[in-house]
């Protein structure tokens, strides 16, 4: 059930993490008692105890399994609605994690779980079995599954992370922030580390699949090269400076390039705007007055017509982007593509 929020506020959910962990804590205390507590009350690693209810309950020889309905809040997540199931089956040495049907394993280096892993990560696990030891299990075998998972993962980060089979167990709070920055800079930071551990020498950050697509098609580069930027500049950037590769390229529309040129490292439209201003300075030889009543970004570079005002702003952008980085050993670039996915402008 959804849960009820203030007028005006947006409305917090619950990590692929969280539910996970309900769900063992569920299917671990059906295969002691043989009764599925509904709803399942966990602590998360701030002190919050939230309860979640059932939406399987299944037991036989030695298994016992439970699922949980995904609430992520008002965040635009592709796993909301999913249920994350666990099976905990009794025996072995030790608590163990199984990828079941949706949940992915890691291939790749540069992630916090090693390869041949499942992928869920450090401090899912350690909420999982810190509810197996308070509840008096030593071994056990953790099996987390999402029916439709791996479909979903097509819609992530997950396949060019080298995460195979499905989805990621992800949280370190347990919960989920709506339209959560820190989420998308995190998984900014992880395409770095898998980047880096892959020895790639080139990677690029860009701010939309046709600027992705362009800036591939230009340099030839693998998929794990590619960065799915969006309007967070300054969070790539900022990462790279201390964890450096050879080379970025930074590229993007008319508009976004515009506001990374004035300096801007969100490039969000809700956080940063085109400075019609700015974009006057960049075109002395069209009337100013005419700049200044432009609607957009995009009909400046229209009106602009023969004077390369697209390879002045990519210039412009290169100068951010090298200020940001500092004196990190990264050679960089920026690239302006058209809506048409034609590359406009090359600043380097």
């Amino acid at each position: 059930m959804r849960r009820e929020k203030p007028e005006g506020e947006l409305r917090r959910g619950w990590t692929t993490g969280a539910c996970a962990t309900a769900a063992v804590k569920a299917a671990f205390a059906a295969l002691q008692t043989g009764e599925f507590p509904d709803p399942v009350s966990i602590t998360l690693p701030k002190g919050e105890t939230p309860a979640f209810p059932l939406a399987l309950e299944q037991r036989g020889d030695g298994w016992a399994r439970a699922g949980i309905i995904k609430d992520a809040g008002d965040d635009p997540d592709v796993t909301h609605g999913c249920m994350v199931v666990a099976t905990v089956r009794d025996g072995g040495e030790g608590i163990r994690f199984r990828a079941g049907p949706g949940v992915g394993v890691v291939t790749k280096a540069g992630l916090p779980i090693p390869p041949g892993e499942p992928a869920i990560n450090p401090v899912p696990r350690q909420m999982m079995r810190s509810v197996i030891v308070e509840m008096g299990g030593t071994d056990v075998e953790i099996e987390i599954s999402i029916p439709g998972g791996e479909a979903l993962a097509g819609k992530t980060w997950n396949p060019r992370l080298g995460i195979i089979g499905g989805l990621s167990i992800l949280g370190t709070t347990g919960i989920v922030h709506p339209f959560s920055c820190a989420a998308w800079i995190s998984s900014i930071h992880r395409g770095i580390d898998v980047a880096r551990a892959m020895g790639l020498q080139h990677v690029a950050g860009c701010t939309g699949s046709t600027s992705e697509d362009a800036v591939r098609a230009h340099y030839g580069l693998p998929l794990e090269a590619m960065l799915d930027m969006g309007d967070f500049a300054g969070g790539l950037l900022k990462y790279l400076r201390t964890h450096p590769v050879g080379r970025i390229t930074i590229a993007g529309g008319f508009g976004k390039i515009s506001k990374l040129g004035q300096g801007a490292l969100d490039l969000h439209s809700g956080r940063s705007q085109v400075d019609l201003d700015w974009l006057a300075e960049q075109c002395p030889e069209l009337p100013r007055p005419r700049v200044l009543a432009a609607n957009t970004a995009q009909e400046v570079l229209e009106m602009a017509g023969g004077i390369d005002l697209a390879q002045r702003v990519a210039g412009a952008g290169l100068a951010t982007v090298r200020d940001v980085l500092k004196d990190a050993p990264v050679v960089s670039d920026v690239i302006i593509v058209s809506r048409q996915g034609e590359i406009i402008a090359h600043a380097i």
